[in-house]
């Protein structure tokens, strides 16, 4: 997941408006509830910041909307970011983290016990190119698998989408991370393959561009302080965090909340840390197909100016 920031603002706006920041999400779920739990929570309001949530449903398409200028900070998966760094858009570049590794799973009709059983199946996902089609192809290969020969990969969209398609039987298993594969085994499915056990490496980031953090540093700081109280308030108020994923995934089934809290949160960064080996997993499946990633280092994507000060200012241990 990542904040991308574009450096599309006028002096004048700078004066005038230098609080409003347009941002991108590509997935509704608990790892990119963050800026949800910071509106019912007041903190934009707090920090002076008029902040303005899109989504838009995949981590390709998020990036490529960025870079087109149609908003200043994406929450969003690592591949299309780094993918677009290692084309030529080296002003890209990290700031935080909220998880390092993947917790989707694949979860299947009762009939599929183990991953093998999987070959020659309908498997959904949200995009192409997306967070759950990346997890299936590392996942399937994880236990000898090519997932473009071994099985039938199917685009629905988006999570919801995924999950209505398993439930109408569209397709036999599915790529899911909390609550969404907590909902689907509420309704009789099973975990074939659980992501969290596997901790693939990869990045769910919060990245801007360099330009803008010249431009626009203190409002970005700002915004990092206000992710920063939202990552303390996920891993502390269970009740509140409920309330706010209830309300903005129309889930109300307790048990699935809590399910999918449980096996999520530990994966999560509390101090939004962003580890170098979740950036070189991208690059590495980048690399085949495009020889750049093998000369980039992931360092030379990471700035750690606001995590040094975040850590300074013992916001993380209040």
């Amino acid at each position: 997941m990542l904040l991308v920031v574009c450096a599309l603002v006028s002096v004048a706006a700078e004066v005038f408006a230098a609080d409003s920041l347009v941002g991108l999400h590509s997935a509704q779920v608990m790892s990119q509830s963050m800026p949800w739990i910071a509106q019912e929570a007041g903190l934009f309001k707090k920090y002076d910041l008029d902040f303005r949530l899109v989504f838009i449903p995949s981590s390709p398409m998020a990036t490529a909307a960025t870079l087109n200028g149609d908003a200043e900070i994406a929450l969003t998966g690592a591949i299309g970011n780094v993918r677009a760094y290692v084309q030529g858009f080296t002003d890209l570049v990290f700031v935080g983290g909220v998880k390092n590794f993947l917790t989707h799973s694949i979860v299947a009709k009762p009939e599929i016990k183990r991953p093998e059983d999987l070959k020659g199946k309908k498997i959904a996902v949200g995009r192409f190119g997306g967070n759950t089609h990346y997890f299936t192809i590392q996942a399937l290969k994880k236990f000898g698998m090519d997932a473009s020969k071994d099985i039938q990969t199917i685009q629905t969209g988006g999570g919801p989408e995924t999950l209505a398609a398993l439930f109408a039987g569209n397709v036999d298993a599915a790529g899911l991370v909390a609550p969404g594969d907590a909902a689907a085994v509420n309704r009789g499915f099973v975990y074939v393959i659980n992501g969290f056990d596997l901790r693939i490496p990869y990045g769910a980031t919060q990245f801007v561009l360099r330009s803008v953090l010249n431009k626009r540093g203190p409002v970005i700081g700002r915004f990092m302080r206000v992710m920063a109280e939202s990552a303390t308030i996920l891993h502390t108020d269970k009740t509140f965090v409920y309330k706010v994923l209830g309300k903005y995934l129309r889930v109300t089934d307790t048990n699935v909340l809590d399910s999918a809290y449980q096996s999520e949160i530990r994966a999560l960064e509390r101090r939004l840390e962003i580890r170098e080996a979740a950036l070189q997993a991208s690059l590495d499946e980048i690399a085949p197909l495009d020889p750049r990633a093998k000369i980039i280092k992931p360092q030379e994507l990471i700035d750690r100016r606001y995590l040094v000060e975040l850590d300074k200012s013992g916001i993380f241990d209040k």
